[in-house]
């Protein structure tokens, strides 16, 4: 497949499914839901979004001073403000291109503070290594906490039949995985085993770090005010203000595989929260509404960040 059309289709695709997901969502809807919907949004407490935006930015600014943890090894101790304004505009680029976050934030760095964008780029990718493993433990750390509720609500609305076919079919794709990583010479393959290689890489690097152990706990301290800030936004409503912190946490877990594996969770995050909410017999309006107001809260704070870090880079580089 044409390259430009590979990428033209990995921009269109994404937008054409959140499209279709709004589309379907309110078409779907009665006009009662509607109407109580839109009540959710002119009855929110919009103090605890600005709250949760705020929480947000400081997980940003721990994130900007983390970076040059990894950088120092490599003999490079770039300012923290620039390395703040270049996640900014990573998070903006990502907005508009999937994936192009990383690559615009390394050149940035390449241009303003002389750091090779390989360099860059490499500790960048160590930086994904360390949240995949940290979403993981707060995925496990989501089932723990309601795994009963979550077990009752698949026996009783998973048939057993498709619940067995289920962990067949689990089992049969955990088996065929490796052995097609360990047979196959396809190119798809090649890429699955440098992305595998780049995590390793990426995670011994971690491990060798002189402040690994700093680097540890700012990491932690990163999502924990990611979950803050998801639970300060839950305020903004009567209903989600009084969910227990277990599916709170459930919650932001299911956000945040939405916001890894879509164009930002563009239509898919609404959806997705009132999904997981709807397993806790919260209603579907209420799990609508939730999830805009995070979304647009989120993307409309990164946009305007992104945009003003772009115009003042220059500007305090020149300083």
């Amino acid at each position: 497949m044409n390259k430009t059309l590979s990428k033209a289709l990995q921009i269109i695709l994404p937008l054409a499914l959140g499209i279709f997901l709004i589309w379907y969502t309110y078409t779907s809807f009665s006009e009662e839901q509607l109407n109580e919907t839109k009540e959710f949004f002119s009855e929110a407490a919009y103090g605890y979004v600005f709250l949760s935006v705020f929480i947000s930015f400081l997980s940003h600014l721990v994130r900007a001073y983390r970076w040059n943890l990894l950088l120092e090894p490599l003999g490079y101790k770039p300012r923290v403000t620039n390395n703040f304004l270049a996640l900014s505009v990573g998070y903006l680029f990502n907005i508009f291109i999937p994936r192009s976050g990383e690559v615009s934030r390394a050149l940035v760095l390449d241009k303003y503070e002389k750091i090779p964008f390989q360099k860059g780029f490499g500790t960048i990718i160590s930086e994904r290594v360390v949240d995949l493993i940290l979403l993981l433990l707060f995925t496990g750390l989501a089932l723990s906490l309601e795994y009963n509720r979550l077990f009752d609500y698949i026996q009783n609305h998973i048939p057993t039949s498709l619940l067995t076919k289920l962990i067949i079919a689990i089992a049969l794709i955990g088996i065929s995985i490796p052995l097609y990583l360990f047979f196959s010479k396809s190119k798809i393959n090649q890429r699955i085993k440098q992305f595998v290689f780049g995590l390793k890489e990426g995670l011994f690097s971690i491990l060798k770090m002189r402040r690994n152990f700093e680097f540890i706990i700012l990491s932690l301290c990163i999502w924990i005010l990611y979950v803050l800030s998801f639970y300060a936004a839950f305020q903004a409503l009567p209903t989600t203000a009084i969910i227990p912190f277990g599916i709170v946490i459930i919650s932001f877990v299911v956000g945040s595989f939405t916001l890894t594996f879509t164009h930002n969770g563009f239509g898919a995050y609404p959806v997705a929260m009132a999904a997981i909410l709807y397993v806790f017999e919260i209603s579907k309006t209420v799990g609508i509404a939730i999830g805009w107001i995070v979304w647009t809260s989120n993307i409309i704070s990164l946009l305007l960040i992104g945009i003003l870090s772009l115009l003042i880079l220059p500007v305090y580089n020149k300083i």
